[in-house]
């Protein structure tokens, strides 16, 4: 499983608005986060339609968090921006789509898996990760 590389600089970006004092353009979000400025744009517009960001238009106007950092879980940002998370393809668009997908048996443990991978994002929160700290191998 890997993240698309928006759901990355999502994160990315979610992280850097939770610790700013104040609302945040998308210019200055590309400034300090190195997200491209085309790129920082389209996430600030796809996290506010997902109710994560709140936006204003104007000189005084920019981004910021819709609600407490603690209260926005990993699995809402990706989401936000790769839609929901499904290991596998019967898993988004449903076992009919799926050449053997009315006789496989392997399915269910599928459903299983993506279950607890999805909890597992739901247990981090926004404020989890600004907590996390990057350490240097000795």
């Amino acid at each position: 499983m890997r993240l698309s590389n928006l759901a990355d600089y999502a994160v990315v970006a979610m992280v850097r608005l939770a610790s700013a004092p104040e609302r945040m353009s998308a210019g200055a979000l590309s400034e300090q986060t190195g997200i491209p400025a085309p790129t920082a744009a389209k996430l600030t517009a796809t996290l506010t339609r997902a109710g994560l960001l709140d936006s204003t238009r104007g000189a005084s106007g920019g981004a910021a968090l819709s609600r407490p950092a603690s209260d926005i879980r990993l699995t809402e940002i990706v989401e936000a921006v790769d839609g929901p998370i499904g290991l596998t393809q019967c898993l988004h668009d449903g076992a009919g789509d799926c050449a053997i997908g009315v006789s496989c048996n392997v399915r269910p443990h599928w459903t299983i898996i993506n279950q607890k991978v999805r909890s597992a994002f739901d247990d981090v929160s926004l404020a989890d990760l600004m907590k996390l700290e990057i350490k240097e191998p000795a």
